[in-house]
């Protein structure tokens, strides 16, 4: 057993875990954020590399469960409504995963980061752009930066959300969606990092232990967002896209 015990101490695994639980409260809440916060909680106790295997198996399996959760034909048919999405952000992944070791991140998070902050604080001041659904255009462009962004740092929900809220997608839909993007995300992801050598016959073990409490906090958030109505989900998921824009930007600068 002790061979597959990450090298950390004691109380550095319980953190993780406290990581792993609050990642997946929110998630349960607002359907995304997960990778954000395990990348951000983890990688203020262990390296950069550690956390980002950590997060892997955690958002590959609550995707699974949130992308299914009403069944597999609304799945499908989320898949079929945002195939080119899916499509250039998974290619896009896969592409800048290889680039994990050698990127220089900070001013790429500073880019990426400005404008989510102002989009989520325009819309809690009350602007509410719409985009008509068949706009490819930003739907390539957002898939193409949350793809990006998301191989080489596993945080990719930030320009997701941002472009499913300037569709207005409705709350029980949104997060079925988030699950099908991120989820299929997730395996990209897995794949990807397989072969970076990220996520190796060491680090996996963390990435398993973390896969308790994350469910657990799932299921607590998602007791939360059943009692609440669409226009608070709006908001809970701007809130916690600011915060996601404000932790890039805090990453970018310190």
């Amino acid at each position: 057993m002790l061979e597959v015990l990450p090298p950390f101490s004691g109380p550095v695994l319980a953190l993780c875990l406290c990581v792993a639980l609050l990642a997946g409260t929110v998630k349960g809440m607002v359907g995304f954020a997960m990778p954000m916060v395990l990348v951000s909680g983890l990688g203020s106790l262990i390296s950069p590399e550690w956390a980002l295997a950590g997060l892997i198996l955690p958002t590959l399996a609550t995707n699974g469960v949130q992308a299914l959760a009403q069944g597999p034909a609304a799945a499908l048919g989320s898949i079929r409504r945002f195939r080119v999405f899916l499509l250039v952000g998974m290619a896009m992944l896969l592409a800048s995963a290889q680039l994990v070791s050698w990127l220089p991140q900070d001013v790429l998070l500073l880019m990426i980061g400005a404008p989510i902050c102002l989009f989520a604080v325009l819309q809690l001041l009350g602007w509410q752009p719409r985009l008509a659904a068949a706009h490819r255009g930003w739907e390539v462009g957002c898939a193409a930066l949350a793809g990006f962004i998301g191989g080489f740092s596993g945080v990719w929900g930030p320009p997701t959300v941002a472009y499913l809220t300037a569709l207005g997608t409705e709350k029980s839909e949104q997060m079925r969606v988030q699950g099908v993007i991120y989820g299929l995300g997730a395996v990209a992801l897995t794949v990807a990092h397989m072969g970076s050598g990220v996520l190796n016959r060491e680090t996996v073990w963390l990435s398993v232990m973390l896969l308790p409490p994350a469910f657990l906090g799932m299921w607590l958030g998602g007791l939360v967002r059943a009692r609440i109505d669409q226009a608070a989900f709006r908001r809970a998921t701007l809130l916690v896209l600011l915060i996601a824009g404000l932790n890039l930007l805090r990453r970018a600068l310190v």
